[in-house]
């Protein structure tokens, strides 16, 4: 093999060996790759000792996943790989529910829970209600639409960064909407918080100077039958960060009031003290093809 000082014969010689690739698309990405990686060493003349850090980073990376923790998750979501990804992907019919990242703490499966179940399981939160109804983007309601929800406590901490202190599938619940696609659950107000910065992923915050906190949210991922489902958030309107979010992932559609309540029949109704936090959220499914 011959090459000169810029490496294109070497570029040359990996992207000929992809022509073989029996999957069209995979040999598209594997292309685009392996092009975009060569152009960057060559546009940032990465040295030998850069390229033996970065390999040293991506190591570390795989070395401090588990069972429940995903760090290169962690690694997409602060470069806005996972924000980019989810756009790209993300071309909805007007007026069904935005999407957003999937987040690194959807590890462990949601109990399932009936309506109007409590999910703080160890309470000391301010209290919240959240009730919605999952309809098709031309209104119909859609019965029996299942739907996946996850978020850290009034701490800022999910049940999988606390084993022993939160019990398992604190904060998380699998509902079944009703008849009329309505759900509704009680849990506590959640609380902004830092993303885990004791590995890779928090020491190259650290280098860049960025701080690792995203605003207050709740996750939820819905799905019906005959329809795409939707991965998305809520975020607890006027909170911190929902500007500066480290993971990239707020979009003003999906900004909600936590209103204060003061109606004493509804909290009966809810099964909660008056007057308490009460946030409502549509989740709108677009019909798959």
């Amino acid at each position: 093999m011959t090459t000169d000082g810029t490496g294109t014969g070497v570029t040359a010689q990996a992207l000929a060996s992809l022509r073989g690739t029996a999957d069209p698309r995979l040999r598209e990405l594997l292309t685009g790759l392996v092009r975009h990686l060569h152009d960057f060493a060559r546009e940032t003349r990465l040295t030998q000792d850069e390229w033996e850090r970065a390999i040293a980073f991506l190591t570390a990376t795989g070395q401090s996943c588990t069972d429940t923790r995903q760090e290169f998750i962690l690694l997409s979501d602060v470069l806005g790989l996972s924000m980019l990804v989810e756009t790209l992907s993300g071309d909805r019919a007007p007026g069904t529910t935005e999407s957003t990242v999937l987040g690194p703490f959807h590890m462990t499966e949601s109990p399932v829970r009936a309506l109007g179940d409590d999910i703080d399981l160890v309470g000391g939160g301010e209290t919240c209600v959240v009730s919605g109804r999952v309809r098709s983007a031309d209104g119909t309601p859609l019965p029996g639409a299942v739907v996946d929800v996850w978020q850290a406590d009034d701490k800022g901490y999910y049940d999988v960064q606390q084993p022993g202190v939160q019990p398992a599938g604190n904060g998380r619940g699998l509902f079944t909407a009703d008849a009329e696609g309505r759900f509704w659950f009680r849990t506590c107000v959640p609380a902004a918080y830092p993303i885990p910065t004791d590995g890779p992923v928090g020491g190259l915050l650290r280098a860049t100077g960025r701080h690792p906190y995203r605003p207050a949210h709740i996750h939820f991922i819905a799905s019906a039958a005959g329809h795409t489902p939707v991965t998305t958030h809520i975020f607890v309107a006027g909170g911190d960060y929902l500007d500066s979010d480290a993971v990239f992932a707020v979009k003003q559609s999906l900004i909600q009031d936590f209103a204060e309540t003061d109606d004493a029949p509804l909290a009966q109704e809810f099964g909660v003290p008056n007057p308490f936090r009460h946030a409502r959220f549509d989740l709108v499914l677009e019909r798959a093809a």
